[in-house]
This record gives structure tokens, sequence and C-alpha cells, in this order.
């Protein structure tokens, strides 16, 4: 079967997913420093909708693991908003690592590719690699649950905004280089015209 039989999905150029991922993030940093934190957490709501609007405006698709994240934003956001209690925003991203965790184990214990679409098959691997990534990935999201519980029960609120956007992020980054030999080495070797 060639490759012009399977559709291919639209894929976003990397900088401007980039930007839709993490604009609304600094955007949370900005506004927290000048207006605080319920402030912040109501532009960071809008900014995370906006975010997904241009996302399915650009791919025509909305991918499951961002509506998710947009959902749980929304939900605590407004949680925090209405009750005026900013545990609510802080606990979100526990509660987001944690279910991205749960969610991988699903799809280890159903032998279903949870990553492989969560990544919108950019990468090709074995189900060898595949599977060593996922655990990875479940081990990264539950330090990181667990870094956000200690960060944000033992600092101020501006720590907790500062080291989410300036923490979180550089982490994850040098988490995923540093599984690109694993791609590397697990990739499937396909036959190039």
């Amino acid at each position: 079967m060639s490759d012009s039989a399977t559709p291919k999905k639209a894929q976003l150029n990397p900088f401007v997913k980039l930007a839709l991922d993490f604009g609304p993030l600094i955007l949370f940093f900005i506004v927290n420093g000048r207006a605080g934190i319920f402030w912040a957490t109501g532009v960071f709501m809008a900014a995370v909708v906006i975010a997904i609007l241009i996302s399915y405006a650009l791919i025509k698709r909305f991918p499951i693991m961002t509506l998710v994240t947009a959902f749980i934003v929304v939900v605590f956001g407004t949680l925090t908003i209405v009750l005026h209690n900013d545990v609510f925003v802080k606990m979100k991203t526990t509660i987001i690592y944690l279910l991205f965790a749960v969610v991988l184990l699903a799809g280890l214990i159903l032998r279903k590719p949870f990553l492989e679409i969560a990544f919108d098959s950019v990468f090709h691997l074995t189900d060898e690699g595949w599977r060593k990534l996922t655990v990875r990935w479940i081990g990264f999201f539950v330090a990181m649950a667990i870094v956000n519980e200690i960060v944000w029960r033992t600092q101020t609120t501006d720590f907790w905004v500062a080291f989410k956007t300036f923490g979180f992020v550089p982490i994850t980054f040098a988490f995923a280089l540093a599984q690109f030999p694993l791609l590397q080495k697990y990739a499937v070797k396909t036959d190039a015209p």
C-alpha cells in the first residue's frame, strides 16, 4: 500500500505549536506579576481556549490531549475564580500530570499506543520502543505531579507561577530531548523510495 493511499493529517508548524502551547502560560506569568493570580487565571483560561480555536482553524481538528487539558484548565480555573481560592489552579497542574500518567498506564495495560496518538504519529517506533517510551513518560508525569505538589505547598504563589513557567517547561524539554537516543534506537526502518 502506498503512502498516497493514507491521507496525512495536517500538522502545525513547530513554532506555531510552541506559541500556542506556551503562549497562554507566558501570559499567565505576566498577568500574575501585574494583577495577581485570579486575573492571571482568567487570562490563562481565555488564552487556552483561543489557542485551541486557532489550532483548529489551522489543522481542522482538535488534538485529544489538548482538549482534555483545556477542559481541566477551564474547570479548575473557574473554581479558582468563583471560590476565590488559588488552590484549585495549583492543583490543576498535579491533576493534569497524574491524568496523563493514568491514561498512558491504561494504554500499556490495554496494549493501545496512547502515546503514539498523543504525539500525533510524528514518530514511528517499534512496539517495544513505544512501550519503553510510555513507561518513561509515565514516570516523568508522576514525578512532575509530585514536584508541583511540593512547590505549591511550600512556596509562595508568585514562586509557584514562576516555577510553573520557567521550571516545568525547561524540565519537560530536557526530558523530551533525553528520549532522543531511545527514539533513534527503536525507530521503524522504512524503505526510502
